[in-house]
């Protein structure tokens, strides 16, 4: 499943070039990828209310064009890996306009509970762990 955030670049997050700022693609991600969770059902305030916790293990980006102040793209999410311990998201960030993709990457994560310690969704939290597996695509007992 692919689900689509759109993004106007503000000023503020460009850089002396008068480009978006290398560094703004990668909250950009992160936006996306909550907006994402949010649209599958998954409320991430309330996964930490839990004790769940979903910290960054990797995360890609590679700059095919440049995206300028006041310009609106559209930041593709797509869940590419999922095992209910682990998730790796893909995202293309295309100009809303002409569909240009400006910038593709991906992000690696895991899930943990407040002391670090590794966590299965699909064992201790499995309402969580069927959104999960619904924006990877598999269908789930709650359809």
């Amino acid at each position: 499943m692919k689900i689509v955030y759109q993004r106007t670049a503000f000023y503020y997050e460009t850089d002396q070039m008068a480009i978006i700022h290398h560094a703004n693609y990668i909250r950009w991600f992160e936006e996306a990828r909550i907006f994402a969770m949010q649209q599958s059902g998954i409320d991430y305030a309330q996964m930490e209310k839990d004790g769940v916790l979903i910290p960054v293990l990797g995360v890609t980006c590679d700059y095919k064009s440049m995206v300028h102040f006041g310009e609106t793209v559209d930041i593709e999410v797509k869940m590419e890996k999922y095992d209910g311990v682990r998730m790796e998201i893909r995202y293309v960030v295309r100009d809303h306009d002409s569909g240009e993709v400006r910038t593709t990457g991906s992000s690696r994560h895991c899930f943990i509970t407040r002391e670090g310690r590794p966590l299965s969704l699909k064992r201790r939290y499995p309402r969580y762990h069927e959104r999960f597996a619904y924006l990877l695509g598999e269908e789930t007992a709650e359809g």
